[in-house]
């Protein structure tokens, strides 16, 4: 199933109208569809739409962090240029590296807007000024703005930018943006799992980043919604992305004391692997859930955590890779990434550039080819609330900026990904019961 149709029933009714009134067509369509193409945007030629992706990827804390990012977008152009192009026209890619730093990731920005029509896969941790993202000026003058559609999005100044889609979307309401306390809301579907697994007087000791505070507020909602769901929690501690191995035994240390059964990471698989590594280093082996975030999901964790990460859990909210006989969108994506190449954070890169396929291809439907403009591209972003990149991706309210009630928990055995939950190959558990609300303030 693809992004919300609201306009082509509309389009039909008047073609048909159209049909019925003059006995046949005019030479322009319904819609502008006898149109030759031209260059109605910024970024847009007659036979070309330049798509920006903004990714942290060279830098000295984590090379190559959002690498997976950058790769599968410009694995996508591949893709849908041999399937079509975007709404007729070929994809061509910019990638701009934004290098874990702020100036680069607006100076990204800024290069975007006057060169591209949308940013896609977005992955800059330090985008934190939006306002030439905002303001940024379509071909006509007026200050439209670039859409933009993360995979990543930390900064709430940009999730919750009225030119900014997310693929997966902010924890917070952000009407509430602005309030003291905001509104927080997340899916808690993995952890009322490992509570009717294991029983529901869980302990936890929970794992959180104090390199960048967006980032840390981040993980902090979902620790606070775990606890929302009945989750109590012993100790929590707070590591650097460059913190070594030594870092955590203290932690290891806490968790062995105290009996913790649920050990929550939600930094990224390195932080993870240090953190098992410790355990087995000094002999903790009675934790019953050791749960990492979608960073985890990719072959990088496996090899380099071995024997170490055995049983490890990770909760996803799109179809494991294993399964691309059961969805033909997932095949396309690990065939044309590469079987070796795929990443979780690349998987929502993939996604946000289906997001965008099926948004310009009703703008087109809708409007002919000449109607791709940024304003087309907001109004359909704004108006798409059913997105599941064609079954590959939990059904999301992209418009209302809403979290997926969707997922599919795996976990590490015998050095594999293997699906827990749901037990059927290529579906996603949806149970909206699971989004849960907690008032924070953390603005």
């Amino acid at each position: 199933m693809r992004g919300s149709r609201t306009g082509s029933l509309a389009a039909v009714a008047a073609l048909v109208a159209m049909i019925a009134t003059v006995g046949s067509a005019s030479p322009m369509g319904a819609a502008g569809q006898g149109e030759e193409p031209a260059a109605p945007e910024i970024g847009v030629t007659a036979d070309e739409i330049r798509i920006g992706v903004i990714a942290d990827v060279e830098n000295q804390l984590s090379p190559g962090l959002f690498k997976g990012a950058a790769d599968s977008v410009e694995a996508f152009a591949k893709w849908v240029n041999a399937h079509g192009g975007l709404g007729g026209r070929k994809m061509a890619v910019d990638f701009l590296d934004s290098h874990l730093t702020a100036d680069d990731a607006r100076n990204a920005v800024i290069r975007a807007c006057q060169e591209d029509f949308a940013i896609v896969g977005t992955s800059a941790l330090f985008l934190n000024n939006v306002d030439d993202m905002v303001a940024c000026a379509d071909q006509s003058g007026a200050p439209t703005g670039l859409p933009d559609i993360p995979g990543v999005a930390t900064e709430i100044v940009q999730a919750c930018s009225p030119v900014s889609f997310p693929i997966n979307p902010p924890t917070i309401d952000c009407e509430t943006k602005d309030d003291h306390p905001q509104t927080y809301r997340g899916n808690v579907g993995a952890t009322k799992y490992y509570q009717q697994r294991f029983g529901k007087d869980l302990r936890a000791v929970t794992v959180n980043t104090n390199d960048l505070q967006s980032a840390h507020n981040s993980i902090e909602v979902g620790y606070e919604l775990a606890k929302a769901a009945g989750v109590d929690v012993d100790a929590e501690f707070n590591v650097s992305a460059r913190s070594p191995q030594s870092a955590y035994t203290p932690i290891v240390q806490a968790i062995r004391d105290g009996g913790s059964t649920l050990v929550m990471d939600q930094l990224n698989f390195a932080s993870n692997i240090s953190l098992r590594k410790e355990a087995t280093l000094q002999g903790v082996d009675d934790v019953k859930v050791w749960s990492c975030p979608v960073s985890c999901y990719e072959r990088g964790f496996l090899e380099q955590g071995g024997s170490d990460v055995e049983d490890h859990f990770v909760p996803l909210t799109f179809l494991p890779f294993d399964e691309t006989k059961t969805n033909d969108m997932l095949a396309a994506f690990v065939k044309t990434t590469g079987e070796d190449q795929v990443t979780g954070l690349g998987a929502a890169a993939w996604a946000g550039s289906v997001l965008l396929r099926d948004s310009i291809e009703q703008i087109v439907e809708d409007g002919g080819p000449n109607a791709v403009t940024r304003k087309a591209l907001l109004d359909q972003l704004a108006a798409t609330h059913d997105f599941d990149a064609d079954g590959m991706w939990g059904t999301t309210d992209i418009g209302a900026k809403v979290p997926s009630a969707c997922g599919v928990i795996t976990q590490v055995q015998d050095g594999e990904f293997v699906r827990i939950r749901p037990k059927k190959v290529g579906t996603l558990r949806c149970e909206p019961k699971n989004l849960l609300s907690v008032e924070l303030d953390l603005r």
